[in-house]
């Protein structure tokens, strides 16, 4: 256990049998009052989010959720199944994955991390980088050099994603999985 003033943001906490990520906590101390630390949590299972304030030296278990690194292997419908380094399967629904989903390809070789909780599977994490190859995009308009010019293009699995003019099809792009955001040319 630990008192609220000892939690920080990324730590995961237990409040009536679910799991909580805190977002933000913030501590304050006023003058004649006792201190109290402003925390605003999300819940791992449901995505709801919530603020709730307490007092400093309020007790919260502290959760730690076991990790482990995985590849995808393939779709079975509607399950992702992944692999474990012991080649154990792991299977996880698609609405448990949520945005990792756009990023998934047949034969994919990024090593993925599942993160569970209570032995299930709660979401698997992407690197923060990856390569993936833009299958088809519409040719570039010449003369459109004003400012930063970007165009639709799809990749292998059929998510669409915004890309620069000069990007082609074939091209190997960067994508940032935080934001799904097109990120650089790749070096392939």
């Amino acid at each position: 256990m630990k008192t609220a003033q000892e939690l920080r943001a990324g730590q995961v906490i237990e409040i009536d049998g679910q799991p909580w990520v805190i977002l933000k906590a913030e501590f304050n101390k006023s003058g004649r009052n006792s201190a109290v630390v402003k925390m605003k949590m999300k819940n791992i299972l449901t995505g709801g989010g919530q603020e709730i304030v307490y007092k400093a030296d309020d007790k919260l278990d502290q959760i730690i959720l076991d990790r482990k690194e995985v590849t995808y292997s393939y779709f079975a419908d509607p399950l992702y199944v992944f692999m474990d380094t012991e080649y154990n399967q792991i299977e996880i629904e698609k609405d448990d994955l949520g945005d990792v989903v756009n990023f998934i390809e047949d034969g994919m070789t990024d090593v993925c991390e599942a993160v569970f909780y209570n032995d299930k599977v709660i979401s698997v994490e992407l690197p923060i980088t990856i390569v993936r190859q833009i299958v088809y995009t519409e040719p570039a308009v010449r003369g459109d050099t004003s400012g930063k010019v970007m165009k639709s293009g799809k990749l292998a699995n059929g998510h669409e994603i915004q890309i620069p003019a000069f990007i082609d099809t074939d091209d190997f792009i960067e994508i940032d999985t935080r934001t799904g955001e097109y990120k650089a040319r790749a070096k392939v």
